[in-house]
């Protein structure tokens, strides 16, 4: 019997490279390989690699420089490079790194498995094209596999919105939308397979426009799978957040009541710049709408700081912003240049503010999240469980505000769905027990 192949996948950046990263070893299945948890025994090895954060290509370089000795071991050993930093550097990769056999942009990975029979020929293959057939449709179906409780689904890819300091549009293209009708034929499988929540994917996810009436008509539509207990939708502009959307965090039970809503930044100067298309102002007026509808929602952001420019009275600007809001959770990162992009040819603000800045600012955040958190304490939450904690009796999973909570019980299961009410908050968990 022949034995399958191996296939290791080191998956880098947002939730969508997850789910790419899955759908690329669904098509790998095709060609006979599983998947393995380590590279020294992989047949093909491939990195699923993001351009957001600073010097996103020099790391995927040195990750690639830790397999030239297991390259030199095993010659029939194939090596790839997807995802984002494929899409912007491509013939370049293979330039810096010959032992390289693939190179796969984001649009184009439902073509991997021809790829990979290119390079057991012993050529090179690369391909960084933004097909217009649907890929998701040119792979190979979904195994019917039992899945954990929890699983992603992308309903939309690209962006159109073109912000100073991104790539995105670059690397991933314009916006668009899956039909409604793919998606729910998929959201039924993972429900089959055991899945009770699901997070839609996209860029600009409430942009999405594969449905008749949006995103939140997706969302309602979704909401009458049986078994599908939860719906959660990430990452979400402003300006894409319309009134219907608005309501189904009051009206969709279904929808938790958790949303990521980046700002950036809370200067107006520094939002222009940034090609943002809102005001500080606006952002705000939204979110008291968001929480009109749906009181106790916890929000989650995006901030960079050091943004060119921007001056000690800007950051403060978005001290107050946060100020205002208070979030539950938030991703903060230090500005850095993205070469092609309008913010990188403008003067750039010094490291050592922006280090100053980021340490304020994630000072702060910090403080509302825990204080958020301590809230918690007292109150009864639902609880999808996830996994084993690390003492013996104990279960973990999340809240529907996105909070790991611990409980010990002898009779909850993985994918059970239970009420908790929570006796104690620590640095980044609950713990509490069954009702």
């Amino acid at each position: 019997m022949t034995q399958p192949k191996k296939l290791f996948i080191k998956t880098y950046g947002c939730q969508m490279n997850v789910y790419d990263s899955e759908r690329m070893a669904e098509a790998m299945g095709g060609k006979g390989y599983v998947q393995t948890d380590t590279p020294d025994d992989a047949d093909m090895i491939l990195l699923n690699t993001c351009h957001i954060r600073e010097k996103a290509a020099e790391k995927v370089y040195s990750e690639l420089g830790r397999y030239k000795g297991l390259k030199a071991e095993k010659p029939d050993l194939k090596i790839g490079v997807a995802g984002c930093v494929a899409q912007a550097e491509g013939q370049e990769i293979m330039r810096r790194q010959p032992m390289v056999d693939l190179v796969v942009g984001p649009q184009a990975y439902h073509r991997l498995p021809e790829l990979e029979a290119k390079a057991r020929e012993g050529k090179k293959a690369l391909d960084t094209d933004m097909p217009e057939e649907d890929k998701f449709e040119k792979l190979k179906s979904r195994p019917k596999a039992k899945r954990g409780p929890t699983a992603f689904l992308t309903v939309q890819e690209g962006c159109d919105k073109f912000c100073a300091f991104c790539v995105v549009p670059y690397t991933r293209g314009a916006e668009v939308s899956r039909p409604a009708t793919r998606i729910m034929a998929e959201a039924r499988d993972l429900v089959e397979r055991g899945v009770r929540e699901i997070t839609l994917l996209g860029q600009n996810v409430n942009a999405y426009h594969g449905h008749d009436k949006g995103l939140a008509g997706m969302i309602r539509e979704l909401a009458t799978i049986d078994g599908l207990e939860r719906i959660r939708f990430t990452t979400s502009h402003p300006n894409d957040m319309d009134d219907d959307l608005i309501d189904a965090h009051g009206d969709c039970d279904k929808l938790m009541p958790y949303l990521h809503l980046p700002v950036q930044a809370g200067s107006d100067k520094i939002l222009k710049r940034m090609n943002r298309s809102h005001t500080a102002e606006e952002y705000i007026r939204l979110i008291e709408r968001l929480r009109s509808a749906r009181p106790d929602l916890h929000m989650s952001g995006d901030f960079i700081v050091g943004f060119p420019e921007e001056t000690e009275q800007d950051f403060q600007d978005t001290m107050a912003l946060i100020e205002e809001v208070k979030y539950g959770s938030a991703f903060s990162f230090k500005y850095s240049e993205r070469p092609g992009t309008p913010a990188a040819e403008r003067p750039q603000v010094p490291e050592t503010e922006k280090d100053d800045r980021l340490q304020r600012l994630q000072a702060l955040l910090k403080t509302q999240q825990r204080a958020l958190q301590d809230d918690m304490v007292g109150r009864e939450v639902s609880v999808l469980f996830e996994k084993a904690g690390r003492m013996a009796g104990q279960m973990v999973g999340k809240s529907e505000y996105l909070h790991a909570v611990h409980v010990e019980a002898d009779d909850v299961a993985i994918g059970d769905l239970r009420r908790v009410r929570i006796d104690s908050s620590g640095p980044n968990s609950l713990s509490g027990k069954l009702v």
